[in-house]
């Protein structure tokens, strides 16, 4: 059986689900109720593969809310924690960390912590899902780039956040796999930077500013600021943009003729799932759709590979991206292309 952990996108969106579900002292709660509350097992389902195979799985909502941060970092820790720790006392033998979750536990290396109360952790029952991720977003760019003309041979293509675990791990598959011309890296630390440029042998080191002009793709794998803004009118025709980062933002901020925005790691699963936890995360088709790293722990299980598959930081290997991606297609999974994009009312930031 596998997990997924998750929760809400926003405090709004949490006290309409609770409404929904009938948890009305959650529903007409303030934060303060929202901190004191427990991990909840809120759905468990069956998922069939067109292997034939069929696996059971269940979806943990953490009660954690975005707006919990920066403030209440320690409740956000603590809520992952718990969360963790139900799954592993009720029998999950893979369980995925997703949106802010596994974000929370890398930011704040919770894996210095492995005793929750009286439950030791263990480790290979949890993965980050990181490493499908980066195989989908790769998948993305290398199915959609030549739909818009651009060949990735003789492309510009800018990766924001290159210094994270699925950012370099992205940054490795583009140089190795589609031999992009050129590869512009964009991140915070310097440090990290040029450690990964080593790494890479290549790259070119830039400010965002100066690499968005230049890019023919861009993968962002950081959500754009709320305090930058982004001037299309420097930027390439056409453009492609994968929107990887949580929470995606890219769509409703950036909106001009022949700027292609791709919500990133987002699988469409081969049929229904009888689900309705995708509707929290307000997916287009939420029956089928679904985060690409909740589809790593559905793979792990498909394939009997109950281990960390995704740990840590930088340590997503080209080996295991493409291991992940074979089995992703076997069991009936699919990247989202731009086939699947929704008209999104026009919104020009310059």
């Amino acid at each position: 059986m596998f997990g997924l952990i998750g929760h809400s996108t926003s405090f709004a969106v949490a006290r309409k689900r609770a409404e929904e579900l009938g948890y009305m002292e959650h529903a007409k709660g303030d934060l303060d109720t929202w901190c004191s509350t427990p991990p909840q097992l809120l759905e468990t389902f069956t998922v069939k593969s067109p292997t034939g195979k069929e696996i059971t799985g269940g979806y943990i909502d953490s009660c954690f809310l975005p707006e919990m941060l920066p403030a209440r970092f320690k409740t956000a820790a603590r809520k992952v924690q718990n969360a963790m720790a139900y799954a592993q006392k009720n029998g999950f033998s893979v369980t995925a960390l997703g949106g802010f979750t596994s974000i929370i536990f890398e930011n704040f290396d919770l894996a210095r912590f492995q005793k929750v109360r009286s439950t030791m952790l263990e480790w290979q029952r949890f993965t980050t899902g990181n490493t499908h991720t980066a195989w989908i977003i790769c998948r993305q760019v290398e199915d959609n780039a030549p739909r818009l003309g651009i060949a990735l041979e003789k492309a510009v293509v800018a990766v924001v956040g290159a210094t994270g675990d699925i950012g370099s791990a992205v940054c490795r598959w583009l140089k190795q796999h589609t031999g992009v011309k050129e590869l512009l890296l964009v991140a915070r630390h310097q440090g990290r930077l040029e450690t990964l440029q080593q790494e890479l042998a290549g790259g070119n080191i830039l400010q965002l500013e100066e690499a968005l002009p230049q890019a023919d793709v861009v993968v962002w794998v950081a959500s754009l600021p709320k305090n930058v803004e982004v001037n299309t009118n420097t930027l390439r025709r056409p453009c492609l943009m994968v929107d990887g980062g949580y929470p995606k933002n890219l769509d409703t901020r950036i909106h001009a003729p022949h700027l292609h925005v791709l919500k990133g790691g987002i699988v469409e699963f081969w049929r229904d799932i009888g689900w309705h936890m995708m509707q929290i995360a307000e997916m287009e088709r939420p029956n089928r759709q679904m985060f690409a790293c909740f589809a790593e722990a559905m793979l792990l299980e498909f394939e009997g590979w109950h281990t960390n598959f995704s740990w840590g930081r930088n340590n997503i290997s080209l080996v295991a991206m493409e291991k992940i991606g074979q089995a992703s297609v076997r069991h009936g999974f699919r990247a989202l292309g731009l086939s699947d994009l929704v008209t999104a009312p026009a919104l020009s930031i310059s």
